[in-house]
C-alpha cells in the first residue's frame, strides 16, 4: 500500500474500486451516530459523485496492519471574509476495535496537512453534541467549538417544496 504512515497506521487516497469499501464506513458510521435508517447511498451512486467526472468530495482511507481501519470524507469550500478557500470535513471515522491506536488523529492530521498545502484559510467540521470522545479530543488538537453558529439544514420533501 501507498501513502504516508504514522506508525502501523497508512492513509492513502481513495480510488473508484474502493467504493464498496468507502460504503461500508459510512453504513458503520451512520450505526454510531444512531442514523443508520438515513443512510441512501449506493456504491455505483458513491463511484459517480466520489469517482466520476466530477468529483464532489475526496475520500482518504485508513488501514492499520493492513486492516480498514477508517476514513475522512471533505470537500472544498469558500470563506468570503477570509477571500480563501477552505475545508470543510463531511466525516471522520475510525472502528471501534480499531479506536485510541491514533488512527483518527492521523486522517486529521493528512486533511489539515491538505488544507495547508492547498492554502486553505480553515478547516472545519461539525460534530454531535452527545459525541462527548470526539468533543475532548477535537478540543484538544486546539479545535474550537462554533456555539454562536446553528447549521440548519433543507432536504428531501422540504428542499422540493422550496423549489417548487
Amino acid at each position: 500500500m501507498s501513502g504516508a504512515s504514522a506508525g502501523d497506521v497508512i492513509i492513502r487516497p481513495a480510488v473508484a474500486d474502493d467504493a464498496a469499501l468507502v460504503l461500508k464506513f459510512i453504513r458503520e458510521l451512520a450505526v454510531y451516530e444512531r442514523l443508520d435508517g438515513e443512510v441512501v447511498a449506493t456504491e455505483p451512486l458513491l463511484r459517480d459523485t466520489l469517482f466520476g467526472a466530477r468529483p464532489a468530495a475526496e475520500v482518504l482511507l485508513a488501514f492499520c496492519d493492513d486492516e480498514p481501519a477508517g476514513f475522512a470524507l471533505f470537500f472544498q469550500n469558500y470563506s468570503t471574509f477570509l477571500g480563501r478557500p477552505g475545508i470543510y470535513l463531511e466525516d471522520l471515522f475510525v472502528r471501534r476495535q480499531l479506536r485510541g491506536r491514533g488512527i483518527g488523529r492521523a486522517l486529521l492530521h493528512r486533511v489539515a496537512l491538505i488544507a495547508r498545502d492547498r492554502d486553505c484559510g480553515r478547516l472545519e467540521w461539525a460534530v454531535l453534541d452527545w459525541n462527548k470522545p470526539a468533543i475532548a479530543f477535537y478540543e484538544s488538537i486546539g479545535a474550537t467549538a462554533m456555539n454562536e453558529w446553528k447549521l440548519f439544514r433543507l432536504t428531501g420533501a422540504a428542499l422540493s417544496e422550496f423549489v417548487g
